[in-house]
């Protein structure tokens, strides 16, 4: 009887424990350190990103890049978060080039730092 008691309690355990593990693969949202597309783009914070990545490389660089607008981007959780957007920008002439660039941010802290900015190539 004991023994029944004993496998009973492991099979009622190892149900819990899938009906635990299957609930949390469902969870949507963004995945700590995963990248998540963007649904607005035109939201003005992305714009406000977007605008601080090409104002940054300006100095950096030596500049003078002025922004069109955003293409694409993504978000990523991290200690604040990291945008990567792809975005096109003009340097004073009639050429559009695209350049994707990585900001991270922490806005509690009023915190932005460009992590990388290069051009797209093809």
């Amino acid at each position: 009887m004991q023994q029944n008691q004993r496998f009973l309690i492991l099979l009622l355990s190892l149900l819990f424990l899938h009906l635990i593990f299957s609930d949390a693969r469902k969870e949507k949202g963004p995945l700590l350190g995963g990248w998540t597309p963007i649904e607005n783009i035109k939201d003005p914070h992305v714009t406000e990103i977007a605008e601080f990545a090409v104002s940054e490389y300006n100095k950096q660089s030596k500049s003078s890049l002025k922004l069109q607008k955003v293409v694409k981007g993504e978000t990523q959780v991290v200690s604040g978060m990291n945008y990567r957007l792809v975005l096109k920008a003009t340097d004073g002439g009639s050429a559009t080039k695209t350049y994707q660039a990585v900001v991270w941010e922490k806005a509690w802290q009023n915190y932005k730092n460009l992590t990388s900015f290069n051009p797209v190539k093809g």
